[in-house]
């Protein structure tokens, strides 16, 4: 029997797939469970329609991580620190610091899991920040560190 899987059932298949698997196995299992329905032309009809959507959201959210990332290459962050004699800093800039800056001076509201630090920047300067923004998009933002 020909079962389109509407989760993944591990021996057999990932979700959407359409796999043939033993009549009883589908109808004493998988069915009942909700793990799958039988493959007619309806519900085959419905998988092409779900993927095609899946598709066109996909893309759509590509193209505004790409919009983004453009805006993002061309924008500024300053953020001060304390600092003591002789040019010694006080705490660290996070990702997180850096999240509520670029909020509040340019109102763009980036998650600060998505801005990739190696390390806590702890010195004044100027820095470039990776921002991972989708899984094929990164961009690059300047941040410019000052003592308070």
């Amino acid at each position: 029997m020909k079962v389109i899987l509407l989760q993944d059932v591990k021996p057999h298949g990932k979700k959407g797939d359409i796999v043939d698997i033993n009549d009883g196995y589908a109808r004493n299992f998988i069915i009942p469970k909700k793990l799958g329905v039988e493959a007619n032309s309806a519900n085959v009809n419905d998988l092409k329609l779900q993927k095609a959507n899946q598709e066109k959201i996909a893309a759509k959210q590509l193209e505004d991580a790409k919009e983004l990332a453009a805006k993002l290459e061309d924008l500024k962050v300053n953020l001060k620190i304390k600092t003591g004699e002789g040019g010694k800093t006080f705490g660290s800039i996070t990702a997180k610091e850096i999240a509520a800056e670029l909020k509040k001076q340019h109102n763009i509201d980036i998650d600060k899991k998505k801005i990739v630090l190696n390390d806590a920047i702890k010195s004044i300067g100027q820095f470039s920040v990776s921002v991972k923004l989708h899984t094929k998009v990164s961009a690059n933002l300047s941040v410019n560190v000052d003592s308070e």
